[in-house]
């Protein structure tokens, strides 16, 4: 077998991380088609969430869109009973959005379904297996940060 020099080796690495990304985000979409939420809505979910209370100034700099973009896609939201809009306690001209029982029940649901279709393609995998990809995908994505 040839030996792979450094070159080809981040080439590969790069195609096959494209691939995967590509793979998981199209199953991804699939997945919500079974749930009332758009991909960017799920998105929106996951920051607001994880980073509670932001505001649609702080939500648009996360997912790189127009303000104008996040206001209608937060009114969609709140029609839906996902989010709802709140007033700063501290300063009443802020605005912070904040995620209803709903919106994390469906986040929850959508999240569950992601991490059996990943169990799915890992299950003839043993536990060191997935330990050693957990690695490896964390010693990259802790050099993007």
């Amino acid at each position: 077998m040839e030996e792979k020099n450094y070159d080809d080796v981040i080439i590969e690495l790069e195609q096959e991380l494209r691939h995967l990304c590509t793979v998981i985000k199209k199953k991804g979409r699939e997945i919500l088609t079974d749930f009332e939420i758009t991909p960017p809505q799920f998105e929106a979910l996951q920051y607001l969430i994880n980073e509670e209370n932001l505001t649609i100034g702080e939500l648009s700099n996360r997912m790189f869109l127009a303000c104008s973009t996040i206001t209608d896609l937060i009114d969609r939201m709140e029609k839906n009973q996902l989010v709802k809009r709140m007033r700063d306690e501290k300063d009443r001209r802020v605005v912070r959005i904040i995620v209803l029982d709903k919106g994390h029940d469906i986040i929850n649901e959508v999240l569950h379904v992601r991490r059996n279709y990943l169990g799915e393609i890992l299950k003839d995998l043993n536990i060191e297996q997935k330990d050693f990809i957990l690695k490896g995908i964390s010693m990259v994505y802790d050099r993007t940060v």
